[in-house]
């Protein structure tokens, strides 16, 4: 019996409660892993049914059989893929996320790169977001810096934010953001940062100030691309929760990689709950979930 005839016999025609076939989601998950290093076991299956909704109605496909014959049936995937990977990431983000990372680039990050930069110059700060979602990271990042930049006037920055999300670096770019996700920006800050619209619609939203962008830009990256088409002297690297969704060797391979892209000195700072991954990567451990790589 082929695929395509098992999926019929799995899903009745116009059953509403409709479901991924096992053998699909199997095929799914495994393609996923392999392109983007996302681990999805069986658990996750509702999951990717509920993220996937919305793409099948945008396909105008009434089904998930319909979807993966589209995808493995009709040479679809190829096209496909990149509306799968948008669809199945995870996300979340926040501004001021894990706020004392912020706090330690303010205090003690920043100065000990610029102890070890020649006296009198203005060097140039690289910071780079390399799991920046929608942005909210690289433009929290921006903030602190543009803060600091202001009160030391002895350094400039620049900071990439890279994902795999389409979806997301479109919005990143837009730097457009619903105003309850901006509370936890400090008040002063959302003064100096923040556009708020004259007329509020229903649901208000904010746009980050030009001056802030200019120091920020955005690029697709797969981290599990075997090489990254950027800088190799970054300064700071923030990595933080995206590894808990890798498996160990993926993990390792990735923080490799983006070691090779920082300065001696640099920083790379991690979820917390992946402190055990820097550990393991001949990093000198200066903080909670921060490394350090050695001069």
């Amino acid at each position: 019996m082929s695929q395509a005839a098992a999926r019929q016999l799995y899903i009745a025609p116009g059953d509403e409660d409709d479901h991924l076939a096992p053998r699909d989601y199997e095929k799914l998950s495994s393609i996923i892993g392999a392109k983007v290093g996302i681990k999805l076991p069986p658990s996750k299956k509702v999951m990717m049914e509920g993220r996937l909704r919305r793409r099948l109605r945008i396909l105008g496909e009434a089904s998930f059989d319909g979807y993966c014959r589209r995808v493995f049936d009709q040479d679809g995937l190829e096209q496909e893929l990149p509306h799968l990977i948008d669809a199945i990431t995870t996300n979340k983000t926040d501004f001021f996320r894990e706020n004392e990372h912020c706090d330690l680039l303010r205090a003690r990050l920043v100065p000990d790169l610029l102890s070890a930069r020649r006296v009198g110059s203005m060097p140039l700060l690289k910071i780079w977001s390399a799991a920046s979602s929608n942005g909210a990271e690289a433009y929290t990042i921006a903030m602190v810096l543009a803060d600091l930049a202001t009160a030391r006037n002895d350094f400039r920055f620049a900071i990439l934010g890279t994902d795999i999300s389409t979806a997301m670096l479109e919005q990143a770019e837009r730097a457009v953001y619903p105003a309850e996700m901006v509370r936890p920006v400090p008040h002063d800050m959302q003064q100096r940062y923040l556009m708020f619209a004259r007329r509020p619609g229903i649901r208000p939203e904010v746009r980050i100030v030009p001056e802030l962008r200019r120091f920020t830009q955005f690029a697709r990256l797969n981290l599990m691309d075997k090489s990254y088409p950027f800088d190799r002297d970054v300064d700071v690297i923030f990595l933080r929760n995206v590894l808990i969704y890798f498996e160990k060797r993926d993990q390792e391979a990735v923080v490799t990689r983006l070691m090779g892209h920082l300065r001696p000195r640099g920083y790379l700072i991690l979820g917390h709950s992946e402190s055990m991954v820097g550990s393991n990567a001949k990093l000198n451990q200066v903080a909670p979930a921060v490394f350090q790589k050695a001069a």
